[in-house]
């Protein structure tokens, strides 16, 4: 029987349904395994169903937690889940059972969410698209030629053509922004060491990454974050602790902020697209007229030595995660078990030297370091989200010449080519000219959020961007949910979604 509420409702109002008697939990999973059925197939969003078990979660009795009973979804990259198939959509770990729950996991089964099913990311997270080679690519609801953007994007696909209100989510560099501003949702990527990475790792990618969710309402991701933040035994750091549950900042009065409005790229020397330089003025000016000063001003920093140097550490991450791969699998990659980008990328991080990371890591230190005085007079940084509206898939995919190339790079073993920086510079741009807004609140650890004001003449949301100090997402709650109520987007519906059949 088809639960009429559920589309129109987040997780919070799911929740009350089961509080109050009026569903069950079993009947909200059916409701969602239904959807999922239904849409699935022409999105791409889920590609691991576990819907036994979520079954059986559904029949136990209540947990009692403010999600208890909400049907949810978590990412294919580090959500580990017991017994269930945990491959990083890589075919090198197409069979990968994890040996156990995620600490993240078991918050949000405590929580009461029900998990019923794994969303896809690109091969091992690495690129701002989802088009993994194992299962396909993800397609975008308001548009299925276009992508739903990545690391995230089958999560924030999940969510926007209606399967589940809400769904988990990671950012290492954009990756739960970049995908809430490609389908039109919020995403908040919270302050480095908010929530946990255990019981398997202290820190992700050297602290840039951050575990949270995507979200339609604003008091979602509230929510979510109150339930799966506080750090464990083996942090090595913990953001500091909020003042109050960051449920009770939606709604609160922001105050007047001071925030600077920057349409320049920090990240490469990107042309931005006129509908996202025009979303960015829109939203100045809502702001304004919602009481804030708003004054352009620009972050301090050098973008081009920023991406190359933030392109280093991902590769040499990428080069470590694959040996550790390898030594606990027992093997190396077969050939054709790594898609040739992965490859490539892991491939330049064995080339640099431990001096050469340690002297990128370092520049960016003293890059977050320079960028971050803007805060000594503004409380906020507005930019957009991303420096173009989400593009067909393929876009960020090298193909042609430049394809044939990568390829005849890997199998001829021509790997001392890439120490040549000219190879390389088209595949950074190319990425990086997508979204040259997101990686800088990663590495200086900031919150940062983006909220779905503006959709553009073809229909696409455009994300705006707003970054604020370091351990201060009240802040952000609450002008989120300030903009919420003066531009509502939650039904807001795209072409592909399950109310539609």
């Amino acid at each position: 029987m088809a639960i009429a509420e559920y589309g129109n409702l987040d997780a919070l109002g799911l929740a009350e349904l089961v509080r109050r008697g009026a569903v069950t939990p079993a009947e909200l999973l059916e409701e969602a395994i239904a959807r999922n059925e239904r849409i699935n197939p022409r999105v791409g969003a889920v590609i691991t169903p576990v819907y036994e078990e979520a079954r059986r979660a559904a029949a136990a009795p209540p947990t009692g937690g403010p999600f208890a009973g909400v049907p949810f979804l978590v990412k294919d990259i580090y959500c580990d889940m017991a017994g269930v198939r945990s491959t990083a959509c890589s075919r090198y770990l197409a069979d990968h059972l994890a040996p156990r729950d995620a600490t993240i996991t078991e918050r949000f089964r405590r929580a009461g969410l029900i998990i019923f099913g794994r969303t896809a990311a690109p091969e091992l997270g690495l690129l701002p698209v989802t088009e993994p080679r194992l299962y396909g690519p993800t397609h975008n609801p308001w548009d299925p030629a276009r992508t739903p953007g990545g690391s995230s994007g089958g999560s924030a696909a999940a969510v926007a053509a209606g399967i589940v209100p809400a769904a988990h989510a990671n950012d290492g560099g954009g990756s739960i922004r970049i995908p809430a501003a490609c389908c039109g949702l919020f995403g908040l990527k919270p302050t480095r060491g908010r929530t946990p990475v255990g019981p398997d790792h202290s820190q992700l990618w050297g602290g840039f990454t951050i575990a949270h969710a995507i979200s339609r309402s604003v008091r979602d991701s509230a929510a979510l974050l109150d339930v799966i933040a506080g750090p464990e035994p083996t942090s090595p750091y913990w953001a500091p602790p909020p003042a109050r549950p960051f449920l009770e900042e939606v709604g609160a009065t922001p105050g007047r902020l001071r925030i600077a409005l920057t349409k320049k790229p920090q990240v490469t020397q990107a042309a931005i697209h006129a509908d996202c330089l025009a979303a960015a003025d829109d939203a100045g000016h809502l702001l304004a007229e919602l009481g804030h000063d708003v004054e352009e001003a620009d972050p301090d920093g050098d973008a081009e030595a920023f991406a190359r140097d933030f392109f280093t550490l991902v590769c040499v991450d990428a080069a470590a995660l694959l040996a550790r791969l390898a030594e606990q699998l027992g093997r190396r990659p077969k050939r054709g078990e790594l898609e040739t980008p992965t490859a490539l990328t892991a491939l330049i991080g064995r080339q640099r030297t431990a001096i050469e990371a340690a002297n990128a890591r370092e520049r960016l230190e003293a890059q977050a370091r320079r960028a971050l005085a803007i805060h000594d007079r503004f409380d906020l940084v507005l930019s957009p989200t991303l420096a173009m509206p989400p593009p067909p898939i393929g876009t960020l995919t090298p193909r042609g010449l430049e394809a044939f190339g990568q390829e005849v790079l890997m199998r001829l073993h021509l790997g001392f080519l890439l120490r040549v920086p000219a190879l390389i510079e088209a595949s950074v741009r190319r990425v990086f000219s997508f979204m040259p807004f997101s990686p800088l609140a990663n590495v200086t650890g900031q919150p940062a959020m983006t909220v779905p004001l503006c959709w553009n003449a073809a229909g696409l949301p455009i994300g705006i961007q707003l970054a604020g100090r370091f351990g201060d997402e009240a802040t952000l709650f609450r002008v989120a949910a300030q903009l919420e109520a003066a531009r509502p987007w939650r039904d807001r519906r795209p072409p592909l979604h399950a109310d539609a059949g």
